[in-house]
């Protein structure tokens, strides 16, 4: 065990190919901090990636945290990381357990999951190229609650005759329906067997998404109502046994997340919030690759939305193409 490490940070920033359209509104940049940690001749690599909107730190916030810190840090103090800095939490503290832990399992032993692959918004979708590309079976998902109601439920019609054979498809509302909207598109879904709906209503009508859950045979998934840990277990413990979206760099420690879903055997989908590798790496040998295996796709389907190149590069030619923080 180290008792001090030699801490460094980069931020960036990436540019999504088109911005990102969801109920929230317009995203068109992805920003982040690099973390680099190194003890005893040896580096690892963390990754901070806030979405304020969904309930994390913002990232200035991070930011900031960030060049507060001296050039050495210890493991007391990134266990001292507070809640209300999730996406710091879980950057720190990943970063740490790969410093001083193997994963798990083996890189190669890990099999392999799925992802859904993320669809533009509205009629765009209709004509995104992956639709025409991926093998049959494949997983797409598309966002709900952006335009007009009736606009989208006729845009749905058509996309359903375009997906590849024996093809899911999964809807994410990001809490934007009302009562009303989320009964009108699960009824509709019901007809077609859509995989689920991810946060048909906001996170503050916890007992109507029960009640949605038991009228409708299409799943629900819980998302914007379970972004950190603390609030996982508040639903968990509130009664919700349907599905988990889980992004785990805004849930907070991951030692923690992964010990509740041990724990509890939840039923999870696994979310990208656009991080890079280096995050997501982390996620799938140290978390995913913890717990029951699950046939269930990941979000992480998401590299198409960048055209940097970053998913062929390694942690260090990142790290170099980075300026050094003002800290």
């Amino acid at each position: 065990m180290f008792d001090r490490v030699r801490f460094e940070f980069r931020p960036y920033a990436r540019r999504f190919k088109r911005p990102l359209q969801t109920h929230h509104g317009e995203w068109a940049v992805r920003q982040g901090v690099i973390l680099r940690l190194e003890g005893a001749d040896r580096v690892s690599w963390g990754e901070i990636v806030p979405i304020e909107w969904f309930g994390s730190e913002s990232y200035l916030d991070a930011l900031r945290f960030c060049q507060a810190l001296p050039g050495e840090i210890t493991h007391a103090q990134i266990q001292q990381i507070p809640a209300s800095l999730p996406a710091c939490q879980f950057g720190f503290e990943s970063a740490w357990e790969k410093l001083v832990l193997p994963p798990p399992h083996s890189p190669h032993s890990v099999p392999q999951l799925p992802s859904s692959i993320l669809l533009p918004t509205g009629a765009e979708a209709l004509h995104a190229p992956q639709l025409f590309t991926a093998s049959p079976g494949s997983t797409f998902k598309w966002k709900i609650g952006v335009a007009a109601i009736q606009d989208e439920l006729e845009l749905f019609e058509e996309l359903i005759s375009l997906l590849p054979n024996q093809a899911h498809l999964r809807l994410d509302a990001n809490g934007g329906l009302t009562w009303q909207q989320a009964c009108q598109w699960l009824q509709l879904c019901d007809g077609y067997g859509i995989e689920l709906i991810e946060q048909p209503l906001p996170p503050t009508q916890l007992d109507q998404m029960l009640k949605l859950s038991q009228r409708y045979s299409t799943p629900l998934a819980l998302d914007e109502s379970v972004t950190t840990l603390e609030q996982l277990q508040t639903c968990y413990h509130q009664g919700w046994r349907g599905l988990f979206v889980i992004k785990a760099p805004l849930a907070g420690s991951p030692v923690q997340l992964r010990h509740f879903c041990q724990t509890h055997q939840l039923d999870i989908v696994w979310s990208s919030v656009f991080e890079t590798a280096i995050a997501r790496r982390y996620i799938e040998n140290y978390l995913v690759a913890a717990l029951p295996s699950s046939n269930r796709a990941t979000g992480f389907g998401v590299e198409h939305w960048f055209d940097d190149g970053w998913e062929q590069r390694s942690p260090e030619q990142i790290w170099q193409r980075l300026e050094p923080s003002n800290s």
